[in-house]
């Protein structure tokens, strides 16, 4: 299995980011703040003004380590990647099942079997963990509701089916979500799901998690030869990674959303940390970026038993693992696609 490596998260307004030898350096005002191997990274991710020496992209071009550049409030900007890796005859036979909506209808099943079961389990520990909730008969609905979804979800299904069911799913899911906020409701509540912008804390903290595990899912991809933006759930559209998504929501409920309740619950952030401009958009400041980062890092060391592998990996790692076993599924190594099911 591969080992995990570093992803070096960058939000100091200002920094330049240049190469040192085999080092990466992080400066501020000509001051040398940060200097990292680059063996020991998988990933550079900027936010904001932040400059990287050509010298740099070199280093990090010939060490597989991808460098992607976000706006100060983590909306995707550019990715910059060495040469493409991996066998072409896997990506070209990627692209001959997105193009198969039969074939295409099978992989985004089993995607979505995977992010239903993940969602619905989030519900269930909700309820065990907070027995006495004014609100568990409505969770316990929507329990209900997804496990009638799974079912549909059996037998193959069209494409369009299989995207309307993930839509119900989704829709349903978030009508409780707010139920398993318990903290600081002034502050953090949820009402829908809004993104560029978000507009209200919640929503701008689950996105800019979304933003850090699409990065993941992205290099996941890209490390075992497949193309982060050609997907079967989420159709080809021009700068969408649309394998990425798709791969990212079996692990949205399980990575992401349990770290936004967590980091609210266990109050590690709080309402001083966002402020709301003009427009209405809703942003973080850059120390609660810090605490999120911080945190998602720290998940991403936990260890967990891979229900379909087997074995002990780091949670950091599923990206990885899942990106794995759908190229197995491509070359036909598999007879499906087995999704990321949390137990």
């Amino acid at each position: 299995m591969k080992r995990l490596l570093n992803t070096l998260y960058v939000t100091t307004q200002g920094s330049y980011l240049h190469r040192e030898g085999k080092s990466v350096l992080v400066s501020v005002d000509d001051e040398c703040k940060l200097r990292i191997p680059a063996h020991t990274l998988q990933g550079i991710v900027c936010f904001g003004q932040i400059s990287v020496s050509p010298s740099l992209m070199e280093l990090c071009s010939e060490n597989q380590i991808s460098i992607v550049f976000l706006s100060y409030n983590g909306r995707f900007i550019a990715r910059v990647n060495g040469p493409v890796s991996g066998n072409v005859l896997l990506r070209r036979e990627q692209y001959r099942q997105a193009d198969n909506l039969e074939e295409a209808a099978k992989i985004a099943r089993a995607i979505v079997i995977g992010k239903i079961n993940n969602s619905r389990i989030v519900l269930q520990r909700a309820l065990r963990n907070n027995a006495e909730n004014p609100n568990n008969f409505k969770i316990t609905d929507v329990i209900n509701h997804l496990s009638n979804l799974l079912k549909q979800l059996e037998s193959a299904q069209p494409l369009d089916t299989v995207r309307g069911i993930e839509g119900e799913a989704a829709r349903k899911y978030f009508e409780v979500f707010d139920h398993l906020i318990f903290t600081q409701k002034d502050n953090f509540y949820f009402k829908e799901r809004s993104r560029r912008p978000p507009m209200d804390n919640m929503n701008a903290l689950l996105s800019f998690l979304y933003t850090l595990l699409v990065h993941d899912v992205s290099s996941a991809l890209e490390s075992v030869g497949l193309d982060p933006a050609v997907g079967f759930l989420h159709r080809d559209r021009p700068g969408r990674p649309g394998l990425a998504l798709d791969i990212m929501e079996e692990f949205r409920p399980y990575i992401a959303d349990r770290l936004a309740l967590s980091l609210i619950n266990l109050k590690q952030v709080n309402g001083q940390g966002f402020h709301k401009t003009e427009t209405g958009a809703v942003l973080m400041n850059e120390d609660t970026r810090k605490t999120v980062i911080s945190a998602y890092q720290n998940r991403k060391q936990e260890e967990i038993m891979h229900p379909f592998l087997g074995e002990k990996i780091t949670v950091g790692l599923l990206p990885y693992s899942q990106a794995l076993i759908l190229s197995r599924y491509l070359r036909g190594d598999l007879n499906n696609y087995p999704p990321f099911i949390w137990k």
